[in-house]
């Protein structure tokens, strides 16, 4: 029986997307666990998957057990990186 490559294409575009929604629901669900966003804000303010995993990243630096000096050189040091996502957290909260 010969393969419908239009179909298998479809099929696993489809599988990769909901692959994707699952994941970025799950990243949202631990973020959001861990702050005062629910989930659909989360999604809302951070819709990318890279722009979820900035915000893991920061919030890891807020919520370490680190001291507030090393805290500010640690967000210093990926100023950059952290740039956007403290942005979008400021206006939220303005």
């Amino acid at each position: 029986m010969p393969i419908n490559w239009q179909e298998f294409d479809k099929s696993l575009e489809s599988a990769i997307n909901e692959s994707a929604d699952s994941v970025d629901t799950k990243l949202a669900s631990q973020i959001s666990s861990i702050t005062t966003l629910t989930d659909a804000e989360v999604n809302e303010l951070f819709p990318e998957p890279a722009d979820l995993e900035k915000l893991a990243a920061l919030l890891k630096v807020v919520k370490s057990s680190e001291t507030q000096s090393n805290k500010i050189n640690s967000i210093v040091k990926n100023a950059e990186e952290f740039a956007s996502t403290i942005l979008t957290l400021l206006s939220r909260v303005t």
